[in-house]
């Protein structure tokens, strides 16, 4: 059962490794100015080919819960951290996403009445502090409009999150997928017509920014989380997710050449120690008929 545990905790990280990459190529390849066409052209495709792949339709009550999810985890989402990579350098995006870890492990605390274990919150702890220490406590001249994007993303997704734990434990990683980014879509399309006109016209490197996008940071990246969801608790889920932005300060220094000296050397170590101790499970005291069993069979 633990080696299984961990298994489903590397799937999981899948999704912050492909997140934090996207702050990158958002920043760097895509339109500055359509936030919702950015957001339903990642979405919309990632969705038709999942759901080509899982084959299956919403029913029941899954059709407004897809809504729901699909505009927080998707439609809110997207077009927040799309605001919040354009306008934020993509150190300090990242720092301010750090914090779902907490933030997940309170609306868990709220909505599904999980009290965190002590060992998660000392976990989330100490990879926000390796966080801090990696990234730099400097957001001085940063874009309000940015960060207020950048924690409205946060919430939105945590209790989006939250949410899909609590009602989609017999739903297909698949299924959840697809529904959710497609129902994003179906909010977002409306929104991006009606506020930013005609889609943006594509250049060849932000059609390929998008196609990466959609694909490893939408489509792979979505069923590889809600694969973890299913499996794990929401607060190991977001204790996993500090790997985004240790994944941001790794690209800035292979894409971009930035600096890689001992404060990012000790704030990776945090972080890696703090998914670690928020990953590992609870030793479950020995049950006492089978220790009896145990002493009498020795007698």
């Amino acid at each position: 059962m633990e080696d299984k545990r961990w298994m489903w905790i590397l799937v999981t990280a899948i999704a912050p490794v492909a997140w934090g990459s996207g702050y990158v190529v958002t920043r760097s390849l895509l339109p500055p100015e359509s936030p919702l066409w950015g957001g339903v052209l990642r979405a919309l495709p990632a969705g038709l080919i999942v759901l080509i792949l899982a084959r299956r339709l919403p029913r029941g009550s899954w059709w407004w819960r897809s809504l729901l999810l699909g505009a927080l985890n998707v439609g809110g989402f997207f077009v927040l951290v799309y605001v919040a990579g354009q306008r934020l350098p993509s150190s300090l995006a990242a720092t301010l996403m750090s914090a779902s870890a907490a933030c997940m492990l309170l609306f868990a605390w709220l909505l599904l009445h999980r009290r965190p274990r002590p060992a998660a919150v000392v976990g989330a702890t100490v990879g926000l502090v390796g966080v801090a220490v990696m990234l730099g406590f400097d957001a001085e001249g940063a874009d309000p409009w940015g960060i207020a994007a950048s924690l409205g993303a946060m919430v939105a997704s945590s209790i989006g999150f939250v949410l899909t734990a609590r009602w989609g434990s017999d739903v297909p990683a698949l299924s959840m997928t697809a529904w959710q980014l497609v129902a994003g879509s179906v909010v977002l399309l409306p929104a991006a017509l009606l506020v930013e006109g005609p889609p943006p016209m594509l250049t060849a490197s932000s059609a390929l920014g998008f196609a990466y996008l959609a694909l490893i940071a939408t489509a792979l990246a979505y069923a590889a989380w809600f694969s973890g969801l299913r499996r794990l608790s929401p607060g190991v889920v977001g204790v996993v997710g500090l790997l985004n932005p240790v994944t941001g300060v790794v690209l800035g220094v292979a894409v971009a050449g930035e600096a890689f000296g001992v404060p990012q050397v000790v704030g990776v170590g945090l972080v890696l120690a703090g998914i670690v101790l928020g990953a590992t499970p609870a030793r479950r005291a020995p049950r006492l008929g089978a220790t009896s069993l145990a002493v009498q069979s020795r007698t």
